[in-house]
């Protein structure tokens, strides 16, 4: 019975398709956020830690930066008000020395902040100082703006070293905004508030690290001696941006570079793990929360009928893309919230099942698609990303196991 078409499609560059209202077939989660690093000398050998990395950041203005390349180097060069307990979604202060305090009616938040804290410019960090940070991330009207500017009405220094936030309602999460990496103290004196005035190529905040140089293919970043907490063992770090997985993988085998961050293809990551039991270097595997998904453009025929759409999302085996893209280094996922949360649950599991080929044949019929009229479905992906290219690969061998001509 052939109901489905399924083709995929090569280009150099990714097709976006946008989703309004529509199904995310989502395939794996928790990805393990693994790297790997070299406990010998540093290559650098003056006592300075090499990251090597595929991720180039597109800014290093909080305001303006939503993407992890840019937020990962952000948080190594902050502090904001809030973070987490390590391993845990536990808040603990950071700039703050406690906890807020929350009016009855859960619209004022109360914060009292950290005394003794200077910026990396040596400007004085105090409660108007993160005013000012707070309002440029709203007011500049970045990328991650909505965050705050959706749920906070106001913010106002009431005192020294105490900040007070009024929200536009009720949201009992919001100090979890607070801990974003977006919303770190920035030196009034190195930014403007004004929507659009970025500084893509500066970071001037109160974190351990400070940036001393911001190229095309490398950043530099020394340990600063005024940091008010505890400092880093290393000398500095040096972060050698590379083009591609190949590069990272090959630098780190000839040790010029100490540590190998984001990303290495699944493959080179088994190598490399094979090849730690010698003793050479030691692999690092990390619980994530990245989910990789497919999205579909509901405006596009035959996925505009609720249907296809849907036997998709049963026709999706995770198990298999688990084992034959990603070599088990991963976690299947059946919804939007990775399986590293608390509130995790598998509700597209439980609505569509997984690999389920008869609901996908029935939906289909439901929709008016038969062996004559098969539903015509093709999948873009960029051919420069070897994962991405294989998963469509699965998926297509899928479709024809499941007896969906292609």
């Amino acid at each position: 019975m052939s109901l489905f078409s399924l083709s995929v499609r090569r280009q150099g560059r990714i097709r976006l398709l946008f989703s309004l209202l529509c199904i995310c077939i989502l395939l794996v989660s928790s990805c393990a956020n693994n790297q790997v690093t070299n406990p010998s000398a540093s290559a650098s050998g003056n006592g300075r830690i090499t990251i090597g990395t595929t991720a180039k950041p597109r800014t290093l203005d909080p305001a303006d930066a939503y993407e992890l390349s840019s937020l990962s180097l952000v948080y190594n060069m902050s502090d904001r008000l809030y973070t987490y307990v390590p391993g845990s979604t536990e808040l603990k202060p950071e700039l703050a020395t406690a906890l807020p305090s929350v009016s009855d009616d859960g619209l004022i938040y109360t914060i009292p902040i950290r005394e003794g804290v200077v910026y990396h410019d040596g400007t004085k960090f105090d409660a108007k100082a993160m005013e000012f940070s707070l309002r440029r991330f709203i007011e500049n009207k970045g990328k991650p703006s909505f965050l705050l500017s959706d749920t906070v009405e106001s913010v106002k220094a009431t005192g020294n070293y105490q900040l007070t936030i009024k929200l536009k309602q009720p949201f009992a999460a919001f100090p979890s905004l607070l801990a974003f990496s977006g919303v770190p103290a920035l030196s009034p004196k190195a930014y403007e508030i004004g929507e659009g005035k970025f500084e893509p190529n500066k970071f001037v905040g109160t974190g351990p690290y400070k940036l001393t140089k911001f190229g095309t293919d490398s950043l530099t970043f020394d340990v600063f001696d005024q940091y008010w907490g505890e400092k880093p063992l290393n000398k500095g770090v040096n972060v050698q941006i590379l083009s591609s997985g190949v590069n990272l993988y090959n630098g780190f085998r000839k040790q010029g570079v100490d540590v190998a961050y984001v990303s290495l293809d699944p493959d080179q990551v088994t190598s490399l793990e094979k090849m730690s039991k010698e003793g050479k270097w030691l692999t690092i595997p990390n619980e994530g929360s990245v989910v990789s998904y497919l999205t579909l453009n509901r405006n596009q025929k035959p996925l505009d009928i609720p249907e296809v759409r849907q036997a998709i999302a049963a026709m999706v085996d995770r198990k298999l893309i688990y084992d034959r893209v990603l070599y088990g280094q991963a976690q299947e996922v059946y919804s939007m919230i990775p399986t590293t949360f608390d509130v995790y649950k598998p509700v597209f599991k439980e609505e569509y099942g997984d690999g389920n080929a008869e609901k996908a044949k029935e939906l289909l019929k439901k929709a008016g698609f038969s062996q004559e009229k098969p539903a015509v479905v093709e999948i873009w992906y960029p051919s420069s990303s070897a994962t991405r290219s294989l998963t469509a690969l699965v998926l297509k061998a899928l479709a024809k196991k499941q007896w969906m001509e292609y």
